[in-house]
């Protein structure tokens, strides 16, 4: 059968055959000539079949657009109309001659929701045929079967419900409500135990239509097994329906041939009903609950295994809270799990719905191969790092740049690592100049430490030298903005450094107390004795120590002037080895003048 196969959905639609048997051989290839002219007549082909589609462009629709799903809804509604309310105006006396013009008026509101779906949404809608995006609708084949105006028969029979059962073949349509209904919804299990309930309630419904059709056969209130007539007939005819189906038990004993036959066939029908809705049930909770059981799972098996290790109760909370903070916040333990079974061209488009906004404000990576940037994208890994995780240490080898996605992580030091420099928020970036830095200059600089849960992209070092290669500008374009920011944080340093040295110039030394005194008396006494005294310093050879010169001066000398002066002297001549504001380098002025005599030497 003729499909559309589709290169590109916004460009062009090549009309192919594809074969109902096995495939030919193929043929050898024509001339260049007639090789051209066949390119140019499918070209010509594809542009029409291109301008058709473009004429109706403004309904043209994709079967997962949530606009197609609302209208979706409301041909369902016109089918649900069919299916529920054909049996009960069969079989109950609802439709009268009083009301019949409202049973028409809603069924031809149907019928005209119908028409509109097949003529404008449907064939215009793009759906997958064998790995080709169809545009056509051709895949209602039983368009005029549905719409077959069997209403004319009303002009013999009477407005007959039954003559609209060719309604009910629109049945695919509540299918494929169902699965964009799934897709669309977060918590699609809610929607399926909904419709999981509504398939026994549908089961009841036809059977209590049957009931009553049986009870009008045999006659109403004729047994006691039949409807009597009494009360609301279609709710007697359902709580009738209910205790065959579900087996409650308690009913009337049949007593024709036909009411016999009918209440084993109840009987049966009711036994499987019930079994395969239990079943579906119980298939629909499990989906629901299969994520939450792989999460038990796997934190069993990890407190076994740390139990069986003897683990410290410390360190097996921390892991139990990171267990626990990473399943509610992402809903599964390892994203890449998800990713990998997806093609690679859809992990980019997650990847760039998620994560770009975020790179793009990298200085690092502005201005570089924006392909280059879509491969970052997809080495990101996601990591949860628990309260006061360091994320990383001064000292450390960076082999990694951080990009806060949730959370806050803090630059702390001190002694104790407690005092907080900056906090840095969601959406900010560091360890950047890591993945380019080398030769000793990708050392971390800061401890910075998660404040509170913290969820971070990590892009590692090997990835980016991976992809680089296939990116040569990008590559020198990042390595003149890492050598450019690497100088830029090194010159404040440099300017604070000297700016230090020339602020600290060591203060002039205070001049000691006792080479004032000696000043003080020479001034007094006169120079002469001094220069005297100084010039038979420089006669003693340089290893004579100090105190030999003042023992032998001191010996001649009892006066307190002479004193002052082997003091002075001594001063000048140890000054270099001896600190003279130490009070120990200071010899005691009453040992050294002794005893007080008179007379002068």
């Amino acid at each position: 059968s003729p499909y559309i196969s589709v290169r590109n959905s916004k460009l062009s639609a090549l009309i192919t055959a594809a074969p109902s048997k096995a495939p030919p051989p193929p043929p050898p290839p024509p001339p260049p000539g007639e090789e051209k002219k066949g390119d140019t007549a499918a070209e010509q082909e594809e542009d029409v079949k291109f301008s058709i589609n473009r004429g109706f462009h403004v309904f043209s629709c994709c079967s997962s657009d949530l606009i197609y799903v609302i209208w979706l809804f409301f041909v369902v509604a016109a089918w649900n109309w069919n299916v529920w309310l054909i049996p009960v105006r069969w079989a109950f006396p609802y439709q009268t001659p009083e009301n019949i013009y409202l049973w028409l008026l809603a069924d031809y509101t149907c019928d005209f929701i119908y028409i509109v779906d097949m003529v404008i949404f449907q064939p215009r809608l793009q759906f997958v045929r064998g790995g080709d995006i169809v545009v056509r609708g051709d895949n209602e084949r039983n368009v005029f079967l549905i719409l077959f105006p069997m209403e004319i028969l009303y002009y013999f029979t009477g407005v007959n419900s039954l003559l609209r059962f060719p309604r009910l073949l629109k049945y695919m349509v509540f299918f494929e409500f169902n699965d964009r209904m799934e897709a669309v919804m977060k918590k699609a299990y809610i929607y399926r135990v909904i419709r999981t309930s509504t398939y026994l309630l549908y089961s009841l419904h036809i059977n209590a239509c049957l009931f009553y059709w049986g009870s009008d056969y045999e006659g109403l209130g004729s047994t006691k097994w039949v409807y009597d007539g009494k009360g609301n007939a279609y709710i007697r005819c359902y709580y009738f329906a209910v205790k065959t189906l579900i087996t409650i038990g308690g009913l009337p004993d049949p007593t024709t041939v036909f009411e016999i036959c009918f209440q084993l066939i109840n009987y049966f029908v009711g036994v499987f009903a019930f079994s395969i809705m239990i079943g579906q049930m119980r298939d629909v909770v499990g989906a629901a609950t299969a994520g939450e059981n792989y999460y038990r799972a796997c934190m069993d098996s990890t407190v076994k295994y740390m139990n069986s290790y003897h683990i410290p109760n410390e360190v097996q909370n921390r892991i139990k809270t990171w267990y626990d903070y990473t399943w509610k916040s992402q809903g599964m333990l390892d994203e890449q799990e998800l990713l990998v079974q997806l093609p690679a061209k859809m992990r980019l488009d997650i990847a760039v719905d998620v994560n770009y906004a975020i790179v793009s404000k990298v200085a690092l990576f502005q201005g570089c191969d924006r392909q280059m940037v879509f491969d970052l994208l997809t080495r990101l890994k996601s990591v949860v790092y628990l309260p006061g995780d360091f994320v990383c240490k001064k000292g450390e080898i960076g082999r990694e740049m951080y990009i806060i996605k949730q959370g806050e992580v803090q630059v702390v030091g001190g002694p104790d690592l407690q005092t907080v420099f900056v906090t840095i928020r969601a959406g900010s970036v560091f360890g950047e100049i890591s993945l380019l830095a080398g030769g000793g200059g990708n050392r971390r600089t800061a401890n910075v430490k998660a404040h509170g849960f913290a969820n971070l992209f990590i892009l590692d070092k090997t990835d980016l030298a991976e992809i680089l290669v296939h990116y040569p500008e990008s590559q020198k374009l990042l390595r003149k903005k890492a050598k450019k920011m690497l100088t830029k944080d090194k010159k404040p340093e440099e300017k604070e450094t000297r700016k230090e040295a020339v602020e600290v110039i060591p203060p002039r030394p205070e001049t000691p107390k006792l080479f004032k005194a000696a000043l003080k008396v020479t001034e007094k006494a006169g120079v002469t004795l001094l220069l005297f005294f100084l010039l038979s310093i420089l006669s003693f050879p340089k290893s004579s120590h100090p105190s030999f010169l003042l023992e032998e001066v001191v010996s001649k000398e009892k006066n307190q002037v002479s004193l002052f002066f082997v003091l002075t002297s001594l001063l000048l001549f140890s000054g270099s080895s001896h600190n003279l504001s130490s009070p120990a380098s200071i010899p005691d002025a009453s040992a050294l003048s002794g005893p007080q005599e008179s007379g002068s030497g």
